[in-house]
Protein backbone atom coordinates (compact mmCIF):
# COMPACT_ATOMS: atom_id res chain seq x y z
CA UNK A 1 0.00 0.00 0.00
CA UNK A 2 1.29 3.54 -0.38
CA UNK A 3 -0.01 6.26 1.36
CA UNK A 4 0.94 9.88 0.34
CA UNK A 5 1.98 11.27 3.95
CA UNK A 6 1.82 15.16 2.56
CA UNK A 7 -1.31 16.40 0.67
CA UNK A 8 -3.14 19.83 0.74
CA UNK A 9 -7.03 20.72 -0.88
CA UNK A 10 -8.31 23.90 -0.87
CA UNK A 11 -11.32 25.74 -2.11
CA UNK A 12 -9.48 29.03 -2.96
CA UNK A 13 -6.22 30.75 -2.07
CA UNK A 14 -7.16 33.18 0.88
CA UNK A 15 -4.43 33.16 3.54
CA UNK A 16 -1.65 34.93 4.81
CA UNK A 17 2.11 34.90 4.87
CA UNK A 18 4.24 37.30 6.24
CA UNK A 19 4.24 39.65 3.92
CA UNK A 20 0.30 39.99 4.14
CA UNK A 21 -2.62 38.48 2.30
CA UNK A 22 -2.30 35.59 -0.03
CA UNK A 23 -5.13 35.72 -2.75
CA UNK A 24 -5.79 33.31 -5.90
CA UNK A 25 -5.95 34.96 -9.27
CA UNK A 26 -6.69 31.93 -11.22
CA UNK A 27 -4.67 29.61 -13.78
CA UNK A 28 -2.47 28.60 -10.84
CA UNK A 29 -1.48 32.03 -10.01
CA UNK A 30 -1.63 33.51 -6.26
CA UNK A 31 -0.79 36.99 -5.49
CA UNK A 32 1.92 36.48 -2.65
CA UNK A 33 3.50 38.63 -1.14
CA UNK A 34 2.72 41.89 -3.12
CA UNK A 35 3.91 39.85 -6.20
CA UNK A 36 1.83 37.16 -8.98
CA UNK A 37 3.60 33.52 -8.43
CA UNK A 38 2.89 30.14 -10.11
CA UNK A 39 1.25 28.80 -6.98
CA UNK A 40 0.50 25.29 -9.12
CA UNK A 41 -0.39 23.67 -12.24
CA UNK A 42 -2.54 26.03 -14.74
CA UNK A 43 -5.46 23.51 -14.37
CA UNK A 44 -8.86 25.80 -14.28
CA UNK A 45 -10.08 29.30 -14.62
CA UNK A 46 -9.86 29.00 -11.05
CA UNK A 47 -7.28 28.29 -8.14
CA UNK A 48 -8.71 25.38 -6.17
CA UNK A 49 -7.97 21.73 -5.64
CA UNK A 50 -10.80 19.62 -4.74
CA UNK A 51 -10.63 16.45 -2.83
CA UNK A 52 -11.91 14.88 -6.12
CA UNK A 53 -8.80 16.07 -7.94
CA UNK A 54 -6.46 14.73 -5.30
CA UNK A 55 -8.27 11.76 -5.44
CA UNK A 56 -7.81 11.13 -9.43
CA UNK A 57 -4.46 12.13 -8.94
CA UNK A 58 -3.89 8.99 -6.22
CA UNK A 59 -6.25 6.46 -8.37
CA UNK A 60 -3.18 8.17 -11.36
CA UNK A 61 -0.34 7.05 -9.65
CA UNK A 62 -1.96 3.88 -7.44
CA UNK A 63 -1.89 5.26 -4.59
CA UNK A 64 -4.61 3.85 -1.88
CA UNK A 65 -4.53 6.76 0.49
CA UNK A 66 -3.91 10.09 1.49
CA UNK A 67 -2.84 12.67 4.67
CA UNK A 68 -4.44 16.27 4.26
CA UNK A 69 -2.60 19.07 6.05
CA UNK A 70 -3.34 22.48 6.29
CA UNK A 71 -1.20 25.98 6.53
CA UNK A 72 -1.14 30.02 6.42
CA UNK A 73 -0.24 29.94 2.66
CA UNK A 74 -3.19 28.20 1.50
CA UNK A 75 -5.91 29.68 4.09
CA UNK A 76 -7.26 27.69 6.59
CA UNK A 77 -10.26 25.35 5.32
CA UNK A 78 -10.87 23.51 8.61
CA UNK A 79 -14.60 22.93 7.45
CA UNK A 80 -13.53 21.89 4.03
CA UNK A 81 -11.08 19.25 5.01
CA UNK A 82 -13.93 17.92 7.38
CA UNK A 83 -16.54 17.36 4.69
CA UNK A 84 -13.85 15.77 2.32
CA UNK A 85 -12.80 13.36 5.52
CA UNK A 86 -15.98 12.34 6.31
CA UNK A 87 -17.25 12.45 2.43
CA UNK A 88 -13.86 9.94 1.86
CA UNK A 89 -13.04 8.04 5.10
CA UNK A 90 -11.42 5.18 3.64
CA UNK A 91 -8.93 7.32 1.38
CA UNK A 92 -8.29 10.59 4.08
CA UNK A 93 -7.10 11.31 7.09
CA UNK A 94 -6.39 14.83 7.96
CA UNK A 95 -5.06 18.00 10.32
CA UNK A 96 -6.45 20.59 11.59
CA UNK A 97 -5.03 24.27 10.67
CA UNK A 98 -4.78 25.89 13.78
CA UNK A 99 -2.31 28.85 14.95
CA UNK A 100 -1.55 28.69 18.87
CA UNK A 101 -0.15 32.43 18.99
CA UNK A 102 -3.61 34.02 17.67
CA UNK A 103 -5.72 35.31 20.38
CA UNK A 104 -8.02 33.19 22.25
CA UNK A 105 -6.07 30.27 20.72
CA UNK A 106 -7.74 28.04 23.15
CA UNK A 107 -10.81 28.55 22.89
CA UNK A 108 -10.07 28.45 18.63
CA UNK A 109 -8.30 24.89 19.25
CA UNK A 110 -11.82 23.83 21.14
CA UNK A 111 -13.86 24.62 18.40
CA UNK A 112 -12.11 23.44 15.95
CA UNK A 113 -11.38 19.93 17.45
CA UNK A 114 -15.26 20.02 18.24
CA UNK A 115 -16.34 18.01 15.65
CA UNK A 116 -14.74 14.30 14.69
CA UNK A 117 -12.66 13.85 12.09
CA UNK A 118 -9.08 15.41 12.49
CA UNK A 119 -6.59 13.16 14.08
CA UNK A 120 -3.80 15.55 13.71
CA UNK A 121 -2.88 19.40 14.24
CA UNK A 122 -0.61 20.63 11.61
CA UNK A 123 1.70 23.84 13.04
CA UNK A 124 3.25 25.84 9.97
CA UNK A 125 6.08 26.96 11.50
CA UNK A 126 8.43 28.11 8.45
CA UNK A 127 9.17 32.02 8.43
CA UNK A 128 8.46 32.98 4.64
CA UNK A 129 5.29 31.19 4.68
CA UNK A 130 3.91 29.63 8.01
CA UNK A 131 3.69 31.22 11.64
CA UNK A 132 6.90 32.65 12.55
CA UNK A 133 6.50 34.87 9.52
CA UNK A 134 3.14 35.96 11.10
CA UNK A 135 4.56 36.10 14.61
CA UNK A 136 8.23 37.41 14.84
CA UNK A 137 8.47 35.72 18.36
CA UNK A 138 6.59 32.58 18.29
CA UNK A 139 9.03 30.12 20.33
CA UNK A 140 7.31 26.44 20.47
CA UNK A 141 9.50 25.70 23.67
CA UNK A 142 7.59 28.78 25.28
CA UNK A 143 5.37 27.80 28.52
CA UNK A 144 1.77 29.18 27.62
CA UNK A 145 2.18 26.38 25.36
CA UNK A 146 2.55 23.60 27.49
CA UNK A 147 -1.55 23.26 27.43
CA UNK A 148 -1.49 22.32 24.06
CA UNK A 149 1.45 19.56 23.65
CA UNK A 150 -0.64 18.05 26.85
CA UNK A 151 -4.08 18.43 25.23
CA UNK A 152 -2.82 16.77 21.61
CA UNK A 153 -1.04 13.92 23.78
CA UNK A 154 -4.53 13.82 25.75
CA UNK A 155 -6.80 13.34 22.45
CA UNK A 156 -4.34 10.77 20.85
CA UNK A 157 -3.96 13.10 18.35
CA UNK A 158 -0.52 13.55 15.93
CA UNK A 159 1.20 16.88 16.04
CA UNK A 160 2.78 17.27 12.54
CA UNK A 161 5.30 20.49 12.30
CA UNK A 162 6.98 22.16 9.27
CA UNK A 163 10.35 23.58 11.12
CA UNK A 164 11.10 25.63 7.92
CA UNK A 165 14.73 26.00 6.63
CA UNK A 166 17.79 24.77 7.84
CA UNK A 167 18.87 27.81 10.14
CA UNK A 168 16.35 29.73 10.17
CA UNK A 169 13.95 31.15 13.25
CA UNK A 170 11.06 28.49 13.09
CA UNK A 171 14.24 25.75 13.02
CA UNK A 172 13.43 25.16 15.89
CA UNK A 173 14.95 21.68 17.30
CA UNK A 174 16.20 21.61 20.88
CA UNK A 175 12.52 22.64 21.40
CA UNK A 176 10.65 20.22 19.41
CA UNK A 177 13.14 17.30 21.43
CA UNK A 178 12.00 18.62 24.85
CA UNK A 179 8.53 18.63 24.00
CA UNK A 180 8.96 15.14 22.75
CA UNK A 181 10.73 14.25 26.03
CA UNK A 182 8.18 15.90 28.26
CA UNK A 183 5.34 14.06 26.25
CA UNK A 184 6.53 10.41 25.22
CA UNK A 185 2.85 9.44 24.06
CA UNK A 186 2.86 12.23 21.62
CA UNK A 187 3.30 11.46 18.19
CA UNK A 188 5.34 14.27 16.46
CA UNK A 189 5.88 14.46 12.65
CA UNK A 190 8.30 16.70 11.02
CA UNK A 191 7.91 17.57 7.92
CA UNK A 192 9.95 18.16 4.79
CA UNK A 193 12.98 15.35 6.33
CA UNK A 194 14.39 18.97 7.76
CA UNK A 195 14.32 20.86 4.47
CA UNK A 196 18.08 19.08 3.29
CA UNK A 197 19.18 21.39 0.59
CA UNK A 198 22.11 21.93 -1.74
CA UNK A 199 23.64 25.19 -0.32
CA UNK A 200 22.83 23.92 3.29
CA UNK A 201 24.81 20.64 2.24
CA UNK A 202 28.08 22.52 1.21
CA UNK A 203 28.12 24.91 4.35
CA UNK A 204 29.34 22.84 6.66
CA UNK A 205 27.29 24.43 9.86
CA UNK A 206 24.22 24.30 8.72
CA UNK A 207 24.87 20.92 7.46
CA UNK A 208 25.45 20.04 11.40
CA UNK A 209 21.72 21.37 12.25
CA UNK A 210 20.22 19.30 9.51
CA UNK A 211 21.75 16.26 11.11
CA UNK A 212 21.10 17.57 14.38
CA UNK A 213 16.80 17.94 13.23
CA UNK A 214 16.98 14.25 11.51
CA UNK A 215 18.33 12.53 14.84
CA UNK A 216 14.98 13.53 16.49
CA UNK A 217 13.94 10.65 14.73
CA UNK A 218 15.99 8.38 17.22
CA UNK A 219 13.25 9.26 19.56
CA UNK A 220 10.41 6.86 19.79
CA UNK A 221 8.01 9.21 19.43
CA UNK A 222 9.01 11.37 16.17
CA UNK A 223 8.77 10.68 12.39
CA UNK A 224 9.68 12.55 9.73
CA UNK A 225 7.72 13.20 6.27
CA UNK A 226 10.00 13.84 3.19
CA UNK A 227 7.23 15.70 1.00
CA UNK A 228 9.05 18.19 -1.09
CA UNK A 229 12.43 16.75 -1.53
CA UNK A 230 12.29 17.19 -5.47
CA UNK A 231 11.28 20.99 -5.26
CA UNK A 232 14.43 21.61 -2.91
CA UNK A 233 16.78 20.29 -5.91
CA UNK A 234 14.32 20.78 -9.20
CA UNK A 235 17.23 22.71 -10.74
CA UNK A 236 19.01 18.86 -11.31
CA UNK A 237 16.02 17.93 -13.27
CA UNK A 238 14.20 14.39 -13.50
CA UNK A 239 15.07 12.25 -12.18
CA UNK A 240 16.20 14.56 -8.97
CA UNK A 241 19.27 12.22 -8.17
CA UNK A 242 19.48 14.12 -5.17
CA UNK A 243 16.50 13.07 -3.64
CA UNK A 244 18.50 9.53 -3.03
CA UNK A 245 21.02 10.54 -1.40
CA UNK A 246 19.22 12.67 1.12
CA UNK A 247 16.81 9.49 1.65
CA UNK A 248 19.80 7.53 2.52
CA UNK A 249 21.68 9.69 4.52
CA UNK A 250 18.44 10.64 6.51
CA UNK A 251 16.95 6.52 6.71
CA UNK A 252 21.09 5.72 7.52
CA UNK A 253 20.69 8.03 10.87
CA UNK A 254 17.56 7.20 12.32
CA UNK A 255 15.99 4.13 10.29
CA UNK A 256 12.91 3.41 7.51
CA UNK A 257 10.74 2.91 9.52
CA UNK A 258 10.88 6.63 10.85
CA UNK A 259 10.37 8.36 7.30
CA UNK A 260 7.35 8.67 5.27
CA UNK A 261 6.46 9.47 1.74
CA UNK A 262 4.86 12.16 0.29
CA UNK A 263 4.43 14.86 -2.04
CA UNK A 264 3.18 18.25 -1.05
CA UNK A 265 0.57 18.30 -3.55
CA UNK A 266 -0.34 20.29 -4.94
CA UNK A 267 2.18 22.77 -5.63
CA UNK A 268 4.85 20.05 -6.13
CA UNK A 269 3.06 19.35 -9.26
CA UNK A 270 4.94 22.35 -10.97
CA UNK A 271 7.98 19.90 -11.09
CA UNK A 272 6.57 16.56 -11.91
CA UNK A 273 3.42 14.67 -12.73
CA UNK A 274 2.03 12.88 -9.84
CA UNK A 275 2.68 9.60 -11.62
CA UNK A 276 6.31 10.29 -11.96
CA UNK A 277 6.31 11.54 -7.95
CA UNK A 278 5.11 7.59 -7.49
CA UNK A 279 7.72 6.23 -9.58
CA UNK A 280 10.10 8.37 -8.57
CA UNK A 281 9.63 7.39 -4.89
CA UNK A 282 9.69 3.58 -5.72
CA UNK A 283 13.37 4.28 -7.97
CA UNK A 284 14.60 6.81 -4.94
CA UNK A 285 13.87 4.04 -2.19
CA UNK A 286 15.11 0.79 -4.45
CA UNK A 287 18.65 0.75 -2.06
CA UNK A 288 16.08 -0.06 0.56
CA UNK A 289 15.26 -3.78 1.68
CA UNK A 290 11.76 -5.21 0.48
CA UNK A 291 10.49 -4.61 3.74
CA UNK A 292 12.00 -1.18 4.59
CA UNK A 293 10.47 -0.06 0.98
CA UNK A 294 7.15 -1.06 2.28
CA UNK A 295 7.51 1.00 5.38
CA UNK A 296 8.62 4.24 3.64
CA UNK A 297 5.81 4.01 0.88
CA UNK A 298 3.00 3.98 2.77
CA UNK A 299 3.37 1.03 6.00
CA UNK A 300 4.76 4.09 8.72
CA UNK A 301 2.06 6.66 7.66
CA UNK A 302 -0.74 3.91 8.36
CA UNK A 303 0.81 3.77 12.06
CA UNK A 304 1.47 6.88 12.62
CA UNK A 305 -1.75 8.61 11.52
CA UNK A 306 -4.50 5.38 12.09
Amino acid sequence: MIVDAHSHIFPRIHGQNRAGPTRGTGYGRAIVGGREVQLTLPMGEGLAYSPEQLLANLDWGGVEKAVLLQGPLYGECNQYALDALQQYPDRLVGAAYFDPWMDDSRTTFESTLASAGFCAVKLECSVPSGLCGIHPDAQLGAPELEWLWQELERRDMVLVLDLGGIGSRSYQTDAVRNIAVRHPRLRIVVAHLGQPRPEAESAPALWKLWEEQVDLGLLDNVWFDCASLIAFVQEEGYPFPSVERYLRLGIDRIGANKVMWGTDQPGTLLHATYKQYVELAKNHTAFLSPRDQELVLGETALHVYG
